[in-house]
């Protein structure tokens, strides 16, 4: 072999060895796990083997809370009506409770009647005073008897309408039994429904390593920040909002901000651990003002105002399906329990897609 021949060889084995070197490097630097794969070549298929990159991941994970989010609502729904249902069904007990001993007691007023005849041998009072040959009796008797029959009529009126009502309270109670055997039903579903999606999130993020963790943290902050710019710079806070809070307001934001920290717990409504509606219903509570339990129905029954209008202690709603649900405290933040495995903290109020607005007060 000539030295120009040995030349070239020894500048490819060089070149193939810097190669190699260079590949190794991106197999073992850190944080280079993250990288999406190279796509694969045409016809080869993308391979059961191949890693989803970590926003992929935490773009999954989200999606997983989000399921569980709207399970959640169902649930507080079903529980609610079910609460209003157990405490209609109580009402019409004891409805049809005081329906039976009233009965009884026109029961026995007639019964008394018709012994006080008996022991009279039977004969009707008219012909008793007939026969008895005194007019001024006779007028006086007769007036008494026209009292008497019609006290008896009106007691059997009383005892007809009071068989009524308790067979209509009978009939309601029969029908709130259902609705609220129907809610459980419901509830039991969305419960299994919350269950299966967190499980499958919480999967998912264990098979993350420690660093990786960290790093999706990290990719979900950044993704709020983004969004949260994006909302600052369309302008949609004009003047920082609206006036500012009530009394009653600025008790509400002091309840809420007072849990930062407690955990998010689906179906949870504190003191110790909150789901997103369960948080702000117990602010506006605190606050001395009853709201819906859910983020749904906190969307669909209060009155709405303009985001230009928005003040501390108003409510924000989030996503298309009004899944999510956070309190206005002031400065383009809000208070909120985000989702399983965080706990209650302050974020940029448009740092998730903005459905609306709406005011407890």
């Amino acid at each position: 072999m000539n030295r120009r021949l040995i030349s070239r060889h020894r500048g490819r084995s060089v070149t193939t060895a810097i190669a190699l070197v260079c590949a190794l490097s991106v197999l073992v630097l850190p944080g280079q796990a993250y990288a999406d794969p190279p796509p694969p070549p045409p016809g080869s298929g993308s391979g059961s083997g191949s890693r989803k990159s970590l926003d992929e991941v935490r773009r999954e994970i989200d999606g997983l809370y989000r399921k569980a989010a709207v399970a959640t609502d169902a649930y507080n729904l079903a529980e609610d009506q079910a609460q209003t249902q157990s405490g209609e069904i109580a009402k019409l007990a004891r409805q049809i409770v005081a329906g039976e001993q009233r009965i009884e007691k026109l029961k026995d007023r007639i019964g008394a009647q018709a012994r006080a005849q008996y022991r009279t041998g039977g004969v009707p009072q008219s012909a008793r005073l007939m026969m008895s040959g005194d007019p001024d009796l006779f007028l006086r008797g007769a007036g008494r008897m026209q009292q008497g029959q019609q006290a008896v009529k009106g007691m059997l009126d009383e005892l007809t309408r009071a068989q009524e009502d308790l067979r209509t309270y009978s009939q309601d109670a029969s029908g709130e039994w259902k609705k609220l055997e129907a809610n459980r039903k419901r509830k039991e579903k969305a419960q299994k429904e919350i269950e299966k999606q967190i499980d499958a999130a919480e999967k998912l993020e264990a098979r993350l390593e420690t660093g990786e963790r960290a790093r999706l943290l990290e990719l979900e902050r950044d993704e709020q920040y983004r969004a949260q710019r994006s909302w600052l710079d369309s302008g949609a806070l004009k003047n920082g909002g609206g006036a500012g809070a009530t009394e009653q307001g600025r008790r509400a934001v002091g309840y809420a901000t007072a849990q930062i920290g407690a955990p998010y717990v689906w179906g949870a409504e504190g003191p110790d651990a909150f789901d997103c509606s369960g948080l702000t219903q117990q602010a506006w509570a605190a606050a001395g003002h009853d709201i819906p339990r859910t983020s749904q129905e906190q969307w669909r029954l209060l009155p709405k105002v303009r985001m230009a209008d928005i003040r501390p202690g108003d409510l924000i709603i989030y996503f298309a399906d009004a899944s999510h649900v956070a309190m206005y405290i002031g400065d383009g933040k809000m208070v909120h329990a985000p989702r399983p495995g965080r706990s209650v903290t302050v974020a940029g109020a448009g740092s998730m897609p903005i459905l609306g607005v709406v005011r407890a007060r």
